[in-house]
This record gives structure tokens, sequence and C-alpha cells, in this order.
């Protein structure tokens, strides 16, 4: 759990995917996921976290439903969102909290 304070404790956003393998919409945010990162470059981190393999971090998060995604900085959550989101949507709200 240490590692995972240590990853969202960053000056820059820091943006997290928990997905699932077997998740239809997970797999639809890949590319997405892809081109925010392309184009925002080193400005921000994405972060996936694979539910059925790190369940206590899903847990304690308390992410009932994949994808979702959460937008840290400083360690703190500015953001949460389950469910589709467009990379331009995606693309506003990190520019948002640069």
């Amino acid at each position: 759990m240490s590692k995972f304070s240590e990853l969202i404790n960053k000056e820059l956003p820091v943006l997290v995917d928990f997905y699932a393998d077997w998740c239809g919409p997970c797999q639809t945010m890949m590319p997405i996921l892809e081109d925010v990162k392309k184009e925002l470059g080193d400005s921000v981190s994405i972060i996936k976290i694979n539910i059925d393999k790190n369940q206590s971090i899903a847990t304690r998060f308390q992410v009932r439903g994949v994808p979702t995604f959460m937008l840290y900085k400083n360690d703190e959550q500015l953001w949460r969102q389950s469910g589709l989101i467009q990379k331009n949507d995606l693309i506003q709200l990190i520019k948002k909290h640069q």
C-alpha cells in the first residue's frame, strides 16, 4: 500500500485507472488513455491497476465498478468517475489540475 501512496504523491497529476481484463469498457479506454498520454507526455502519470490482481487496493478505494478513474496530485484525490470518458474530457480535466 505504501508503494501506491508513493505513486500518487507527486507534483504532477496522476491518473489512476482501476480496470479488469474481462471488462469491455476497460478495453475501450485503453487506446484513449494511450492517446491522452501521447498528447500530455510527461505532464501526467497514468497508472493502471488490475482490480483482480490488486483486490486490497480496490477495496480500500471502494471501487465497485470498472473502469473507475481517480486523479491525484500531491497525495490528494482531486476527481473520481466510473465508466467511459472521452479523450478530450480527460485531457481538459488533467490540464485543469497541472
